[in-house]
């Protein structure tokens, strides 16, 4: 079973707190959103392999530890998932990236496909999925079947928020999936918003609403 970890850092608490806040613009969400997803991706990219490389300062020459090449496809879920790729990048500025696009049914709350294009070689890339919310957890399984059926293996689901009915739907779905969360709330409510959360993550980051 993949491990669900849920970051207590103060830092990130901090953040998500002032994103949750109504009155957050939309440039300091989007920019909190960036600075979220960095301190998230330290943790998150702890286990890549090193290798050790001998380099020269300007002293002599030494052994170092080095990145064991760079093998990563950062895909977010459109559109919200985008706020969280500038601050993977930073991190990993030579990863590739990847886009599934799926949009939430408002009837049945079921995902729909619309769009997914991803790095050719995706079958040997540790793939991180990026999704700010992570609800029913319909579109973040939906988009994981899309991604394993081209072929990638090695994924792990990055998320701002999310409700214990999406981690249980995820877990149940993908349990070789590891977990990233920023904040862990309480439940979703009837129109399957999760409770206490910060709205809808895509308008809040687009202006849209």
């Amino acid at each position: 079973m993949g491990k669900v970890y849920v970051f207590d850092h103060p830092l990130i608490q901090h953040k998500v707190a002032l994103m949750r806040r109504k009155e957050t613009s939309v440039k300091d969400f989007r920019a909190l959103a960036k600075e979220i997803a960095m301190l998230m991706g330290f943790e998150a990219t702890r286990d890549l392999p090193l290798e050790e490389v001998e380099i020269e300062t300007p002293i002599c020459k030494t052994k170092v530890n080095m990145l064991k090449g760079e093998d990563i496809a950062i895909v977010p879920i459109l559109r919200a998932g985008l706020g969280f790729v500038d601050g993977m990048l930073e991190l990993v500025p030579n990863a590739k990236v990847g886009h599934v696009g799926l949009y939430r049914d408002p009837e049945t709350h079921q995902p729909v496909e619309y769009y997914c294009k991803l790095p050719y070689d995706i079958e040997h890339r540790r793939i991180f999925v990026l999704d700010p919310m992570l609800a029913t957890g319909g579109s973040a399984v939906a988009a994981i079947d899309f991604i394993k059926k081209r072929g990638g293996r090695d994924i792990t689901f990055m998320c701002l928020i999310a409700a214990p009915e999406g981690i249980a739907v995820l877990q149940e779905a993908h349990p070789d999936v590891d977990i990233y969360i920023a904040a862990k709330d309480e439940h979703l409510n009837e129109n399957a918003y999760i409770v206490p959360g910060l709205g809808d993550a895509g308008d809040r980051l687009y202006g849209t609403k």
